[in-house]
């Protein structure tokens, strides 16, 4: 009998405050009130020293006329515009530089990369020697280097150098011959989409079809006509206009064309040449990461090694180089905030104009903290999103 009062003996049960989950749960409460209180404070405290102060709030500056004029633009803008295509011009730019920069970067990095691999000592050294330098150099260095050597070494505007087909380079920056936009090329344009998705469409039909018959068909240059021959074919449906705005020589430089300033090429080549450095150390990293008799057996086949890298290492190592290079692109991104360094119109160097205008700091920063923080995680997801694409699947 009195081993079964011990069978059924139940322990007291813990008090609330010892019980680990209850006491995580009040934690969680405590740090949420806290921060929630913090903020109230903040914004109570900001609104009342701007209203002590007679400093206006609110987003109502964005329809006021800006009365500055921005040196490059992608849209149309004079001084009459409203300071919210000021900073559409803005956002307009720093997206393009970032663009430009995440794809040029991503191409020297990897050449480099591997160049660092080379069994040519001439060439490993070279590319070791632009890693080691160039990645311990500030940015910001580079940039006020770039920008002088532009606005230094090139010839004045009315001794551009000429490179044929028109193309002029001088202290105003590179000027070249750019379609005259009509319907054709906008339709053109929008008809791109459709072709990339017929690339993709013919990519998948491929790997299934090399699933079911173990035949492999080529998917580069088939891939490439299908996304260039759709806006191609409507191009030619639309009458394919062909007349080009050229560049022409005038008393004071040249007029006419596309131009690119020295303050964007000095930005991109900063961001280009300094973010290279950092993703070549990634791709020889993932290069490594894959074992060795990958390559063996690549060898084994009979593969080259220009085919062997493409083919096996490469795919492989990109399970690697991914994480990381997102961190890089979103670096470059970030860091073309500088561009108010060397004076180009970015979304930063608006905003500065915008808020010492209009004196409404808050807001200026929080849009530009609300545009760097969007088209961040835009690069974060689509990174992620290639990254599950990519891994391998654990049965």
């Amino acid at each position: 009998m009195a081993d079964q009062d011990r069978a059924i003996h139940v322990p007291p049960r813990p008090s609330p405050w010892n019980d680990p989950k209850i006491r995580a749960i009040i934690y969680q409460i405590v740090l949420i009130a806290g921060v929630v209180a913090l903020g109230v404070f903040l914004v109570s405290n900001t609104l009342t020293n701007l209203e002590q102060r007679q400093i206006r709030t609110g987003y109502g500056f964005l329809d006021q006329e800006a009365g500055f004029f921005i040196g490059e633009t992608l849209i149309s803008y004079d001084a009459a515009s409203s300071y919210g295509r000021a900073f559409l011009v803005g956002l307009l730019n720093t997206l393009k530089v970032s663009v430009i920069g995440v794809v040029l970067a991503t191409i020297l990095g990897t050449i480099i990369g591997i160049a660092r691999l080379s069994q040519n000592w001439i060439v490993a050294r070279l590319a070791s020697a632009y890693v080691e330098t160039l990645r311990n150099i500030p940015l910001l260095l580079q940039l006020f280097f770039w920008y002088a050597a532009l606005t230094n070494l090139l010839p004045a505007s009315d001794h551009a150098a000429e490179f044929g087909l028109n193309i002029f380079l001088s202290k105003e920056g590179l000027r070249y011959p750019w379609p005259v936009v009509e319907d054709a090329h906008i339709w053109a344009l929008i008809a791109l989409p459709f072709g990339i998705a017929g690339a993709v469409a013919f990519s998948r039909w491929a790997r299934a079809r090399q699933m079911k018959t173990g035949r492999q068909m080529p998917l580069l240059w088939p891939s490439l006509v299908i996304i260039v021959g759709v806006p191609l074919i409507v191009w030619l449906m639309g009458g394919a206009p062909s007349q080009f705005e050229i560049p022409e020589k005038t008393k004071f430089g040249h007029d006419g064309g596309a131009a690119v300033t020295p303050e964007f090429l000095a930005l991109v080549l900063g961001l280009v040449t300094y973010t290279a450095s950092f993703i070549a150390e990634i791709v020889r990293a993932g290069i490594l990461a894959v074992s060795w008799g990958q390559s063996e057996a690549a060898a084994a086949l009979g593969l080259r090694r220009g085919p062997t890298l493409r083919l096996v290492v490469l795919p492989q190592a990109l399970r690697v180089i991914v994480p990381p290079m997102t961190s890089q692109f979103l670096n470059l991104t970030k860091n073309s905030s500088l561009a108010v360094a060397i004076g180009y119109p970015d979304l930063v160097s608006v905003a500065n104009t915008t808020l010492n205008q209009t004196g409404q700091a808050i807001e200026c920063i929080s849009l530009i903290m609300a545009v760097y923080l969007t088209v961040s995680l835009s690069i974060a997801g689509a990174m992620n999103w290639y990254n599950r694409r990519i891994a391998l699947v654990e049965r």
